[in-house]
């Protein structure tokens, strides 16, 4: 009962800093390739280097972050990263050198990666696999909120003929890590059981036991393809490819990311109850239909020979059409990796499935914008052909887990049968 009212207790607390984490992202980071390559008059080549660091520090970090979550706990590795990520963000603000605008871009980059493996397994360790969909639902609805509340403040705040506006921006993003952290100092966690006699080197026991596992091999090659062909590509290759091909205006991509981020809000927990009762594996290879169907729609957009206001609805429609699939997926993928986590390893996984998803966003852009820039046609076939890869990598992966990881809700329905004394009901596949 004391387990069951500290899991009570701290699940909103979570939910505020995955909020509050989000809202500071959404913050700075869609400002800084201004903030370094114009207002402190460092050059494209220092700004692009910014961005690459923040990619670079995060791979270099997620490694130790999943050990150290796994040895000490997710509650004291959140508390580092906020700590790094404050004073990350308050030296962007003061740097004035290109050497400073690195070292601390580094340091937020790293603070900020760390905080989502770190925060994702305190949902695990605060939540039952009966629950653990609601609860990462809502950590992707709050995430969106405060990725797109963050921006639009942030972005009415700076003046780019003012550098005085930006250290004001990034010194209340350094605030707002600091009170997060102070709000989840106060967070007291479950007990969760915790390994303590890794070995020392860097390829610990707890990274080749994940490797042996090859469900989850599978799923990080089914999540590298999810990031890579559609979160790599929003505001990259699919940009690049609406305005050039399609010939849509600034405004109106602006319209179509905020018709991805309110497909999300509306619906992210009307999907809920449907997505939590069907197997997850099937649920993956949909999307992966739905976002064929979104590129055929990318493809009308700027190949087809319709007016413009089609091309403008159909390009509008394609990320629309990927905000479904992500709100699907958010209580489906990240629940899986949880559960496929051996008892005390969740940190572990939970990292490394983050590093997946940074070399997908590293590797994304970098191939797709060029696609999608000067090469229409092949660009949209390819990510197309991507999307049908994710339906077939999920089918694949559906034969490798078991009847619980792949449909919990019907192996809770069915183990809430057998408590009450009655027969087994045969559930019915999804």
């Amino acid at each position: 009962m004391n387990v069951t009212r500290a899991m009570g207790a701290a699940m909103p607390r979570i939910h505020v800093g995955n909020a509050l984490s989000a809202f500071g992202l959404g913050f700075t980071v869609p400002y800084l390739y201004v903030y370094v390559a114009q207002v402190r008059g460092l050059g494209a080549m220092t700004a692009g280097l910014v961005l690459a660091v923040f990619a670079v520090a995060a791979l270099i970090a997620l490694p130790f972050a999943g050990r150290a979550i796994v040895r000490r706990g997710p509650l004291p590795v959140l508390l580092v990263a906020l700590v790094l990520s404050a004073l990350g963000a308050l030296g962007l603000g003061l740097a004035g050198s290109a050497v400073s605008v690195l070292l601390t871009a580094a340091a937020l980059g790293a603070g900020q990666a760390v905080m989502q493996p770190a925060l994702a397994t305190m949902i695990v360790d605060c939540s039952t696999t009966a629950t653990r969909s609601r609860a990462f639902a809502m950590q992707f609805f709050l995430q969106n909120l405060g990725l797109g509340v963050g921006g639009l403040i942030g972005g009415h705040l700076v003046d780019t003929s003012r550098a005085s506006s930006f250290t004001v921006l990034f010194t209340i993003e350094a605030t707002i890590f600091l009170l997060l952290a102070v709000l989840m100092a106060t967070v007291r966690m479950p007990r969760a059981p915790r390994i303590t006699d890794l070995p020392s080197g860097s390829a610990g026991g707890g990274w080749r036991q994940l490797v042996r596992n090859r469900a989850m091999v599978q799923l990080c090659v089914l999540g590298f393809v999810l990031f890579f062909a559609c979160y790599g590509q929003f505001e990259s290759g699919l940009s690049a490819y609406g305005v050039e091909a399609a010939g849509i205006s600034t405004s109106t991509l602006g319209t179509a990311l905020a018709a991805n981020t309110m497909m999300i809000v509306v619906a992210q927990f009307a999907v809920l109850k449907l997505v939590e009762r069907r197997r997850r594996s099937r649920v993956i290879a949909v999307v992966g239909m739905i976002w064929t169907v979104a590129w055929l729609a990318a493809g009308y957009a700027g190949l087809g020979h319709g007016s413009q206001e089609m091309a403008t609805a159909a390009f509008v429609s394609t990320y629309a059409l990927f905000g479904l699939g992500e709100a699907m997926l958010s209580p489906t993928v990240a629940p899986l990796v949880a559960d496929l986590a051996p008892e005390g390893m969740a940190g572990q996984y939970n990292s490394a499935f983050a590093l997946v998803k940074q070399l997908a966003l590293a590797v994304g852009p970098a191939i797709g914008g060029p696609l999608g820039a000067s090469l229409h046609a092949p660009y949209i076939v390819t990510f197309a052909l991507f999307s049908v890869a994710i339906s077939v990598l999920a089918v694949r992966l559906g034969r490798r887990l078991t009847p619980a990881q792949d449909h919990p809700w019907a192996a809770h329905a069915k183990s809430r049968v057998v408590a009450r004394g009655g027969a087994p009901a045969e559930s019915v596949s999804a």
